[in-house]
């Protein structure tokens, strides 16, 4: 076994990444893929249709449902919690669950709801306790309840100035084809 898995771990799956570490009183069931270095903390549950990409952090208290993808390099605070069926009843399920995907160095702040079927862009960021209820692009700051955006973020994190400068790292974004990119 080339990743750590803790005694009190339930592992299902064969399809985990080296180096990644799995804690007590998670729960991986046998159809999910997890990639390298990831960090994936106590009291977890990831279903079976659940890929996750390299150096994912999922914090405790997450449960990761059928159809949820999360790529590269994305952080998933304490308690975050996914939907997959928009339309839930007991013991009558839809032919395919919703898809969900997190993109590259995404990060969802701690109890954040992340409603079945939307994305979230590549470097976005969701506050903590945020309802997000529709799909959130590239480098935007979304919080509150529903979720709204409330700004643009560098790919440090920081929320950027009015003129779309990064005071923290100095990088410059401009906007290309209705996105924000970095000036280089």
């Amino acid at each position: 076994m080339s990743y750590f898995k803790h005694e009190y771990a339930l592992v299902e799956t064969d399809k985990i990444g080296e180096e990644t570490r799995i804690w007590a009183f998670t729960h991986i069931l046998s159809g999910a893929e997890i990639g390298r270095n990831c960090n994936i903390n106590d009291h977890t549950f990831i279903e079976n249709d659940v890929v996750l990409g390299d150096n994912v952090t999922v914090k405790s208290g997450v449960y990761i449902w059928d159809g949820v993808r999360i790529k590269d390099n994305v952080f998933i605070g304490p308690n975050v919690t996914f939907t997959n069926d928009l339309n839930p009843r007991s013991k009558q399920y839809p032919k395919e669950f919703e898809k969900t995907i997190i993109n590259e160095y995404a990060s969802i702040g701690a109890n954040a709801t992340i409603v079945a079927g939307n994305n979230v862009g590549k470097y976005a960021m969701v506050g903590a306790g945020s309802v997000v209820t529709k799909s959130i692009p590239n480098h935007t700051l979304w919080y509150g309840n529903p979720a709204k955006m409330q700004g643009y973020v560098c790919i440090c994190g920081q929320k950027l100035n009015n003129t779309y400068k990064c005071v923290t790292c100095l990088k410059e974004y401009k906007f290309i084809d209705n996105q924000i990119s970095e000036v280089k």
